[in-house]
């Protein structure tokens, strides 16, 4: 145990909003206090949409000042992030424009059959072992050909690296942050520059190398200690920078056959495995293998996830019907449960507007009525979730050979009480509910370990179990959690067996 506790701060940026977080750790357990939360502001501009980083980094060092305020002396700052937005810079770390949104609509059809062109879809998952997916990072960069921000680049940095560079001046490529991009080689800690070459993309950018979480980056810069305040020269720690990888971290998970949910804006729901699946299986089914904390693979699949809801919420409020998140869960409990059902990686929804006619047209679209109403809607929604989930569960054991006995979710969506529910009720299997903090306590414990308080992965685990409130929900076994997801499957054209459709 710790001498004394420590005072570590998160910030966990998610895609809809932010926050900086305040760890508490005394070598036996590990709480949170959230300190502030703004949002992740994005930009439409007249080239397209952006996020409005210089926004979000004033916040970032605001929230810093506060945690230094409520703690004294900062032990420690790590930054975890949504993960395949990336900015260029210049061979100075000059910003060479705001980044770009991933759900702005640059990566067209056309982007990546030019992609596919000069490197097929099947030797870039055989090399990067990434899902193809519209908003990686290759294909933004496809996207970004012949501007002068490209011909300028001299290094890219995913969204951790570069709020770490503004941060304190030093700028590394983290590799769980750096496996979203679609880059990096799926059987080892380097960038697949013969790709780059081959794609056509700036070789300069990716000639440096890529570092493992758990290092230091350096301390907060003195210029920005009027806006940290006390928080100035704490050190940064270099974390687990992608956000599911911080909350993979965080599961804790205490037996083999455990499947990890981590459900927010994005759903990612996958296995622990020791080395990546690149076999035509996966490929067919569009599975991903992301870096994880001490070399693990996190071999999952992104599903829309809970983005959906907060689309329909946002558009609802536009309209004068105010809901919050626990009135909508109600609404849904309410509703009947036959509800219509949709495949929620549909790509006609990836870049929102008008979600709630999207879903619907989805829904008419396969012989069904649209929802009637906000309640039917959210459940829909939810019931759709929860059959992609065991469609991907499914699609894991078949690859994998694991046959898999429980669930643990974890992220801001567990809060969700339907939604756990019918997960487990969906898949047949138990559904152990918690932490609803996992990226900030994963970002804490990294950052805990670097320096010198925590041990291995499983210790890391050990510590969020013993300092989290778990809650199980069980199957309630009937005909109906098969008919629905058999339906789900007529619906949607998806199987287990068929090929045809297992990308989506």
């Amino acid at each position: 145990m710790t001498s004394e506790a420590r005072a570590i701060a998160a910030i966990d940026l998610g895609a809809e909003s932010g926050r900086v977080v305040l760890g508490h750790f005394d070598g036996d357990s590990v709480s949170l206090e959230l300190v502030s939360r703004f949002q992740s502001e994005s930009l439409f501009l007249h080239d397209g949409r952006r996020w409005n980083l210089p926004s979000i980094f004033s916040s970032i060092l605001s929230g810093l000042a506060q945690a230094a305020n409520r703690a004294g002396a900062l032990d420690g700052v790590g930054i975890d992030t949504w993960g395949v937005d990336y900015a260029l810079l210049d061979e100075h770390d000059r910003l060479l424009g705001l980044p770009y949104h991933y759900r702005d609509a640059r990566t067209t059809p056309a982007v990546l059959a030019s992609t596919f062109d000069r490197v097929s879809q099947a030797a870039l998952y055989e090399r990067t072992g990434i899902q193809t997916m519209p908003i990686n990072t290759v294909f933004q960069l496809m996207a970004e050909q012949r501007t002068a921000s490209f011909a300028a680049a001299a290094r890219i940095a995913m969204i951790p690296d570069l709020l770490g560079l503004w941060l304190t001046g030093e700028h590394v490529n983290e590799s769980t942050i750096a496996s979203t991009s679609g880059l990096l080689e799926a059987s080892g800690p380097a960038w697949a520059r013969d790709l780059v070459a081959r794609l056509g993309l700036p070789e300069q950018p990716f000639a440096g190398q890529v570092s493992e979480p758990g290092i230091a980056l350096g301390p907060i810069l003195a210029l920005h200690a009027d806006a940290v305040r006390g928080a100035a020269g704490a050190p940064v720690w270099v974390v687990a920078g992608h956000d599911t990888a911080s909350a993979f971290a965080a599961a804790p998970i205490d037996r083999p056959d455990a499947a990890i949910l981590s459900s927010g804006t994005w759903s990612l729901l996958g296995l622990e495995v020791d080395e990546p699946c690149l076999g035509s299986d996966a490929g067919a089914f569009n599975l991903t293998n992301e870096r994880g904390v001490d070399g693990r693979i996190r071999l999952l699949r992104n599903v829309m996830g809970l983005w959906l809801l907060q689309e329909c919420r946002r558009e609802w409020s536009l309209n004068g019907q105010e809901y919050d998140y626990e009135q909508l869960q109600q609404l849904a409990v309410a509703a009947p449960a036959d509800v219509s059902l949709f495949d929620p990686d549909d790509e006609a929804l990836l870049r929102g507007g008008g979600m709630q006619a999207l879903i619907s047209a989805a829904c008419v679209a396969a012989g069904q009525p649209a929802p009637a109403g906000a309640g039917a809607t959210v459940r829909s929604i939810l019931v759709s979730l929860a059959c992609k989930y065991r469609l991907v569960l499914e699609r894991l054991e078949l690859v994998t050979g694991r046959r898999v006995g429980v669930i643990n979710a974890v992220g801001g969506g567990v809060r969700n009480a339907l939604l756990c529910q019918l997960t487990a009720d969906l898949a047949g299997l138990p559904v152990l509910a918690g932490p609803e903090e996992a990226t900030a306590l994963g970002n804490v414990l990294m950052q805990a370990r670097a320096l010198g308080e925590v041990g291995p992965l499983s210790e890391m685990r050990e510590l969020v179990a013993r300092s989290s409130t778990i809650t199980r929900y069980e199957p309630l076994r009937g005909n109906r959690d098969d008919e629905t997801y058999q339906r789900f499957l007529a619906v949607t054209g998806r199987s287990l067996e068929s090929t045809a459709h297992a990308a989506a």
